[in-house]
């Protein structure tokens, strides 16, 4: 049974073709600044990402009745639990207006659709970043009319955290897990009996990351936001110019190991601090746990750092176990969604 995998990223649209468990084909179309610069909105660029996959797809020898069904990456949907979800209508119309703002993995599940359709096939997406499985005294934010949300790399997460039940011989809906995951952005998430029950949201909390600013202090955000920058200059700076790169102006975290290494004292600093404030997190979410934690799982491209998988766990090692499952799997996640349901193991959800 062969699975077609759409995979939208802001630079580029991932495709995968999985025959049951086994990745067959993988290719990645990279799209350059100024193949995307015609489109205002990135649902604009359905047609033009659309043609490029057929003909990839073709390209490799694929019809599209050889696949059994097409799951695209989820995007800034409506909050909903984890699970795999059949794309309907209601899902495109969430993308064509979407509530949360636009992202390119929003072209995900209108790819997705719009070629299962032509196949007369299924079309399905996979815990988008969106995935709310908070408890409600979790949803307390400390201000009246601002609640906490859900919102982190719940693909990744969840992928992980099965990858990691399967390590441990167990069941994921069985174990107490607290995944850490470690890219251009950080999540850091309780995972009890298959719920996450609680994160640091990716977008505003937690460990600041390397672009992002995570738990800034709020006298300091308020002064900032009245220093005569606009709202959208203000979001922009806190939103992708700041983490890591306001101090050391790098997006790659190789770049600050290596300078680190070379005796560079901010970025050991920054560094230092990095490490720090994940295991705040951690330790936060140990005590969401009521410490009963079976493993601590390091994800993420940034868990390729031995020296920083080796920093964190000098802090966190007598709390559980700690896994390292580096870089991401996203594809599988998504393609193991689709089998679930396929294979008669889970029931496709209604957005």
């Amino acid at each position: 049974m062969k699975v077609l995998i759409i995979n939208p990223g802001a630079t580029s649209t991932k495709i995968a073709v999985y025959d049951e468990e086994n990745e067959v084909f993988r290719r990645t179309i990279d799209h350059s600044t100024a193949d995307l610069a015609p489109f205002e909105h990135v649902v604009d660029q359905f047609a033009y990402r659309r043609k490029l996959v057929a003909e990839e797809v073709a390209a490799a020898g694929y019809r599209l009745t050889d696949f059994a069904a097409v799951c695209g990456r989820g995007g800034l949907l409506r909050h909903i639990p984890s699970g795999t979800y059949r794309i309907n209508d209601r899902v495109i119309a969430d993308i064509e207006n979407p509530p949360y703002g636009e992202h390119a993995s929003n072209l995900g599940a209108i790819l997705s659709k719009s070629i299962a359709d032509e196949a007369g096939i299924p079309a399905f997406f996979v815990d988008p970043v969106s995935v709310d499985e908070l408890t409600d005294v979790a949803r307390v934010s400390g201000f009246k009319g601002m609640q906490r949300e859900s919102f982190f790399h719940a693909l990744n997460q969840k992928g992980m955290a099965r990858a990691a039940a399967r390590q441990l011989g167990r069941k994921y809906e069985d174990l107490n897990l607290i995944v850490v995951h470690m890219g251009g952005g950080v999540s850091v998430a309780a995972h009890q009996k298959g719920r996450v029950v609680d994160m640091f949201n990716v977008k505003d909390e937690g460990s600041f990351a390397m672009d992002r600013g995570g738990s800034l202090p709020v006298n300091a955000v308020i002064n900032f936001c009245f220093s005569g920058k606009t709202k959208a200059e203000v979001k922009k700076l806190l939103g992708s110019q700041a983490g890591v790169f306001s101090y050391l102006g790098t997006r790659d975290f190789r770049e600050v190991e290596e300078r680190r290494k070379a005796g560079d004292k901010e970025a050991a600093l920054i560094f230092d601090a990095l490490v720090y404030q994940h295991c705040k997190d951690i330790g936060a979410m140990a005590a969401v746990l009521r410490y009963e934690i079976d493993a601590i799982v390091l994800t993420g491209g940034m868990a390729n750092s031995k020296l920083l998988c080796s920093e964190i766990s000098g802090y966190v090692q007598k709390l559980a176990p700690i896994l390292i499952l580096p870089g991401e799997e996203e594809m599988r996640s998504l393609a193991e969604g689709a089998l679930r349901v396929l294979h008669g193991e889970a029931a496709a959800l209604e957005y």
